[in-house]
Order: structure tokens, then sequence, then C-alpha cells
């Protein structure tokens, strides 16, 4: 299936103060979903932001908020996204089928996520690159279970190349660059 952006929203799980620090290779995470940000904005893709237990955990990184200067997010307690009514509502009112997945951690809360939103009959498209565990054989597990349970699994660089789609598309320059 094509993923399409007039069909996409992205969701970014957890990606919290307290919990970022104890991530394998976190700041190659951070650079990645960084891009991914950036492009997904050049794209328009409306993107939701979710925050596992904020008293315990923190808040989203800096480095990811100060992207977004009308910054919300979603505060929850469950793992999964659809556990909570916030995100449900919130994705159901977008209208949009196809959700971009990135944070943290893979083999918990963006795995239970996935599952639930294909039970529900979303396309959730977890974005390789940006997503990690604190073990890096957790987050191989979670890789794996994705394509098991036969939810697309793609990369910042290949997603947001599908979705400008276009060499000629206004928006190619402004990704190329980012992607580089």
């Amino acid at each position: 299936m094509r993923i399409k952006r007039e069909n996409c929203t992205a969701l970014i799980i957890d990606i919290q103060e307290k919990l970022f620090p104890v991530i394998a290779e976190n700041e190659a995470l951070l650079t990645r979903c960084k891009i991914l940000l950036e492009g997904l904005r050049i794209l328009d893709i409306p993107t939701i932001f979710t925050q596992q237990y904020t008293k315990g955990l923190g808040p989203t990184l800096h480095e990811i908020t100060s992207l977004y200067p009308d910054f919300r997010c979603i505060e929850k307690s469950s793992f999964s996204c659809l556990d909570d009514p916030g995100y449900e509502s919130v994705l159901e009112e977008s209208g949009r089928n196809t959700i971009i997945i990135a944070g943290i951690e893979s083999h918990v809360c963006v795995l239970q996520t996935a599952v639930d939103l294909q039970e529900r009959g979303y396309f959730p498209v977890v974005i390789s690159d940006c997503v990690s565990s604190r073990d890096l054989t957790e987050k191989q597990f979670a890789l794996n279970r994705f394509t098991a349970e036969g939810i697309r699994v793609s990369t910042t660089e290949s997603v947001l190349f599908e979705l400008t789609r276009y060499s000629d598309a206004a928006e190619f320059k402004s990704i190329s660059k980012i992607i580089k």
C-alpha cells in the first residue's frame, strides 16, 4: 500500500527527558527523529505527541518541543496510546487512516500502539530509525514483531520521499536538503 500524505498523521511516542538517556543509540535516534519531524512539517503532516507519566519520566525533550512553537502533548498512563481516550478522539477527528510512528520504547508503547491501531483498521507505519529501546535486543524483537503482525516498517528517508512522491513537488528540494 502506498503511503500518501493526504491520508497521514504522525504519532511521536514518549521521547521524554528521564527515559531518553537510557535508550540505546539515543543520539542517533534523536538526529533521525528531528529529520523526520522537520520533513513532516514541510509536508504539512499533522503530528501528535504523547508523554507517559510525565511526573516520573519528565517532559518531551526540548530538542523536539523546540521544533513546535505551539507544542502540545497528550498525557497518558497506558502503554498503548489507543487505551487513552485523548489520543483516539484526536485521531478520529483527523479523518486520516495512516499513522507514521516514532518513539520509545519500541517493544512496549510503540509495539502495543501499532498493534492496536492495526486491529482497529488503521495503517500504522513504524519508522525503524526513529524507534528504540533501552536494549537493542528489545528493539530488534519489536521490529520482528511488527513484520510478523503485518505492520509496515520504513525509514525516515524512505517515508519522506514516498510522501513527497515527485521530484518536481514543491517540497522536494526542502526534503532533499534535510536528508543530506
